[in-house]
């Protein structure tokens, strides 16, 4: 059995997103010492291992958790089709930088642009979600999004980006303050009419992703500031309590 501490630093796991993983039900601690801390065994640990890998292909943590729990879920089958995808992500990459090199050796424009091609990666990450067995909320997100192109999907991730950064400029006023409430149901709101239907407890669940350490809670801190992740999950917080 391994504490949470020593958890932490063989994976990079943060210790508070290990706690948050247990609180929703992603990752329940195998037992806990007789001073409450949590312990983990080799198959939480697995476990673990089955999350991260998730979460490099970029699903949220409420498919994860949904996955995981799905009684048909095939851990075999999932590790073969996230190696075929991380192969092609690796692939992907590769011809990136060589298109980089050629273009540095010859010093001028090369017209190829057959690298920046993603489309197989996207096929093939559509197909396996659906098998792994896609939410409610991700089947609305594909149909609000099946006509968009991708500058125009692009585009509504940096306005939910300038929404959720603006809690960076707030961060001197109570977090149940007008105003601030008034971002957070801004910010419900936008999700509801670009994503999916945002309920309270979805927008929680947010909200405890963003602070929960990680590239969200870095890139919401780079965008408003120190402490803006942290401080957007308190608003959060009581304007779902």
């Amino acid at each position: 059995m391994m504490t949470v501490n020593e958890v932490s630093q063989l994976t990079g796991v943060s210790i508070r997103a290990l706690h948050y993983y247990d609180q929703i039900g992603l990752l329940p601690a195998a037992g806990h010492t007789d001073s409450g801390y949590r312990l983990y065994d080799d198959a939480a640990l697995e476990r673990l291992q089955q999350i991260l890998l998730f979460r490099e292909l970029e699903f949220p943590l409420r498919d994860i958790r949904e996955i995981l729990q799905n009684s048909t879920f095939d851990r075999e089958k999932a590790l073969e089709q996230q190696i075929e995808l991380l192969t092609l992500k690796k692939q992907h990459i590769e011809d990136l930088i060589a298109l980089a090199e050629k273009t540095k050796t010859t010093g001028g424009t090369i017209m190829d642009f057959t690298a920046f091609d993603t489309q197989k990666i996207k096929d093939y990450a559509a197909q396996a979600k659906q098998q792994w067995g896609a939410t409610p909320e991700y089947k609305e997100y594909e149909e609000k999004t099946a006509r968009k192109t991708e500058k125009e999907i692009s585009d509504m991730g940096g306005q939910l980006m300038e929404i959720i950064a603006a809690f960076g400029t707030m961060q001197t006023m109570d977090p149940a303050a007008p105003e601030v409430q008034a971002q957070v149901k801004k910010l419900q709101d936008f999700i509801s009419a670009h994503y999916y239907t945002c309920s309270k407890m979805i927008l929680n669940q947010l909200g405890q992703m963003y602070a929960a350490g990680g590239a969200f809670t870095e890139n919401i801190n780079a965008a408003g500031g120190p402490g803006t992740a942290e401080f957007a999950q308190e608003a959060i917080e009581v304007y779902c309590s």
